[in-house]
């Protein structure tokens, strides 16, 4: 069982809250408004070796079954984003390691009817203090395309610092594509992200770039049906 889980957070007009079997009906709708937006950086699944069949993606209650049961084994926090109480996206810790690196990364997307209102820097925000502040991880790695630009002045804005590249990493919009990692440590944000975040905010830098999604978001996608 995971102590940590479930959880909902809330900052403002975002919330964070666990993916549910009802929300297929709205995840469906943003997905299939979302396509253009949302497919150069969807992850795919890659062409299997010769002699094996094709594996499709899960269907989308097939998906929240597998969530929740890594949620619950402690591997896995899988969220829905809202914006004033309505579904705009999701975002997942995901990998969660214990031991000696106390790790996960965090992948995401969102809604691009409300890009530029600060949804995803306040909802990474959030996760990461709750991930350091309250789970006990040490490291968060988010990864993603040097092709996405918004994504990594996301990131970069809170305060994720760019590691190094990892060439041809995840298998995202058809092929192997190159992803730059952002990584943070719990003792470089002892108070958190959010106090910051806030000041920022109040100052007029919560009209922020959002970005419709980063690499790690596998675990975030199925079949649109």
């Amino acid at each position: 069982m995971n102590a940590h889980w479930p959880v909902e957070l809330v900052e403002g007009e975002v919330g964070l809250r666990p993916i549910r079997q009802r929300d297929h009906a709205s995840w469906r709708e943003i997905n299939q408004r979302n396509r253009a937006w949302l497919r150069p950086w969807e992850a795919t699944v890659p062409p299997a070796p010769p002699g094996h069949h094709q594996p499709r993606r899960p269907t989308f209650r097939q998906n929240v079954r597998h969530l929740r049961a890594e949620a619950h084994a402690g591997r896995m926090m899988p969220f829905v984003v809202t914006y004033q109480g309505r579904m705009v996206g999701q975002l997942t810790v995901a990998g969660i390691t214990w031991g000696s690196l106390c790790a996960a990364h965090i992948g995401y997307w969102v809604d691009s009817a409300v890009a530029g209102r600060g949804v995803i820097p306040t909802a990474v925000a959030m996760v990461t203090d709750h991930c350091f502040l309250t789970v006990g991880l040490h490291r968060l790695e988010i990864c993603i395309r040097p092709e996405n630009g918004p994504s990594r002045r996301v990131v970069e804005k809170l305060g994720y610092r760019e590691e190094g590249l990892r060439p041809r990493y995840l298998h995202i919009d058809g092929g192997w594509r190159d992803h730059i990692v952002y990584t943070l440590n719990s003792e470089d944000v002892p108070e958190g992200l959010l106090p910051g975040w806030r000041a920022r905010g109040a100052a007029g830098g919560a009209a922020a770039v959002d970005a419709p999604g980063v690499g790690n978001h596998a675990e975030n996608k199925t079949d649109i049906r």
